[in-house]
């Protein structure tokens, strides 16, 4: 009979009010984990508390914004108050924006900069010394954009292609210390109703729902979660496609960039 490792373990997720952060909380609290959900919509939040409730009463919601300091230290220090302890921390809470590089408002490199890299910075350092204690887990939830820039999503990219440099920085530094780093590069992925993205002015844009057959699920993202923290793995690629385009950007770099410039019509209805 195959060992529990999330029984009674304390898993934080951030961004976990929907989506994948969602259902990455369901799955482990379906495996016994005492689970923080975070978000800054309160009422989405209260939503999802009372959800996995269902499952198990050990669950707590930190309405909070994890991009400032003052959020991430909310979120921590909530977490060890109520539960004494940190397993696993998985850094979800992200942002998207769409617009050529010559177009963008500053603020919107700033945005997402604070909220993809700067929010999962923030509650990683946080984290460190608790981690230490349980010899726990940190998961980077990347993306397939963090592998090479593309064109539209440069702010995105750059927070995605940061977040691999923070995991391969905490792997070294506490490889004496037994904490687990996981970085999960997800392809396109099932979204729910008004999930919103940052247009190159700034404004808040509604993203249309992808009903391609070729996009993943919440449920296989949260899949790939649990099987790195169970095996301990570092790096996860999602789907074939985003296999290939992790080697082929290794490998055959300018063979990549062609294929994207002769393709930029797709990625342009692609990102809508």
């Amino acid at each position: 009979m195959a060992i529990n490792i999330y029984l009674g373990k304390v898993a934080i997720i951030t961004g976990s009010s929907r989506g994948i952060g969602k259902t990455i909380a369901i799955e482990l609290a379906k495996r016994g984990a005492y689970i923080v959900i975070n978000g800054r919509n309160q009422d989405r939040l209260q939503e999802t508390e009372i959800e996995l409730k269902k499952i198990h009463q050990n669950v707590i919601s930190v309405c909070c914004d994890v991009s400032s300091i003052e959020g991430s230290t909310m979120l921590i220090d909530s977490t060890i108050k109520h539960f004494n302890k940190i397993d696993f921390l998985i850094n979800n809470a992200g942002l998207s924006m769409r617009g050529q590089m010559a177009d963008l408002d500053l603020n919107v490199y700033k945005r997402i900069i604070e909220c993809n890299l700067l929010g999962s910075a923030y509650t990683s350092v946080l984290c460190m010394k608790h981690l230490r204690e349980t010899q726990g887990s940190i998961v980077f939830i990347s993306s397939l954009a963090g592998i090479r820039g593309l064109p539209s999503m440069s702010a995105y990219c750059s927070s995605k292609m940061g977040l691999r440099a923070i995991a391969e920085s905490i792997r070294i530094e506490e490889s004496n210390n037994n904490i687990h780093v996981g970085l999960i590069l997800v392809g396109v992925t099932e979204i729910e109703a008004n999930k919103e993205s940052i247009a190159a002015d700034g404004s808040t844009i509604i993203l249309n729902i992808r009903e391609d057959k070729k996009v993943d699920s919440t449920q296989k993202v949260a899949t790939a979660v649990l099987k790195s923290i169970r095996k301990r793995s570092f790096i996860t690629v999602l789907t074939k496609l985003g296999l290939l385009n992790y080697y082929m950007q290794a490998f055959f770099p300018s063979l990549s960039e062609w294929i994207i410039i002769k393709n930029i019509h797709r990625f342009n209805e692609a990102y809508k």
